[in-house]
């Protein structure tokens, strides 16, 4: 009864949020600060309808003063308001086109400056990617990228695509990893309260000097560095 419940209110919830989102990207349409904004929107309510308990520890994400790619893991849609709480200022997203089309969400999306993607697409694809990489040097703007490019359902990282390190290393720019513990099988939206959820950013990651040789390596030390921070956070929240 409880998850019926809460399923309703959030429904309402994503509606408001939505129409909410969509008059501030009206007001100021294409500011890089929107997304930020609207993460909160969605975010902060929704937190409290579901009783998620978060805990973040984001200082090298909320600390870093100029552009980056910020990568995460993507374990299923609730990313949206449990990563919404530490999206930092003057940052955008990376989504996939057919988003442009979830009504209100979609229409925010696009005016609050985030980057579709028309994946079977190749020569769109690649121009769009062009255009974040034009956005990360000279227009003092973080992307934020799941890598994976799908959702894992919190049984682990997903071999990482290339587009994220292309962008980072072609801008010159670091790349800021931030990991969240995996919830999804461990989350009891049944219970009053659902569960706990940690958030960290790892150190920024240089690409200065590195080619588009270097990628392999770059993918593989980020993936690592991610996966032993997630192991980490599980077994501190088994041992809680």
């Amino acid at each position: 009864m409880l998850f019926v419940l809460r399923m309703l209110l959030m429904g309402v919830h994503f509606i408001v949020a939505g129409l909410l989102g969509l008059l501030l990207g009206l007001c100021r349409p294409f500011n890089p600060d929107n997304s930020r904004l609207c993460a909160r929107l969605y975010s902060l309510p929704a937190l409290r309808l579901l009783r998620l308990k978060l805990k973040t520890d984001v200082r090298p994400l909320l600390e870093h003063q100029r552009s980056c790619v910020i990568i995460a893991n993507h374990q299923s849609n609730f990313d949206l308001y449990v990563l919404g709480r530490v999206v930092p200022e003057r940052t955008v997203s990376i989504g996939k086109k057919s988003l442009k089309w979830v009504p209100f969400f979609g229409q925010l999306y696009w005016l609050a400056g985030n980057v579709l993607i028309d994946r079977s697409n190749a020569a769109a694809a690649k121009r769009a990617m062009l255009t974040t990489t034009e956005t990360l040097r000279h227009r003092d703007t973080s992307i934020w990228v799941f890598p994976e490019g799908t959702r894992n359902l919190g049984r682990g990282l997903l071999p990482f695509k290339k587009g994220a390190f292309q962008m980072a290393i072609t801008a010159g720019v670091p790349i800021i990893p931030v990991c969240v513990s995996n919830y999804t099988q461990a989350m009891r939206l049944n219970r009053w309260n659902s569960g706990h959820i940690l958030i960290r950013s790892l150190p920024a990651i240089p690409t200065a000097g590195l080619s588009l040789d270097d990628m392999p390596a770059l993918i593989e030390r980020c993936q690592q560095a991610m996966s032993e921070c997630i192991a980490s956070m599980d077994q501190e929240l088994a041992a809680a």
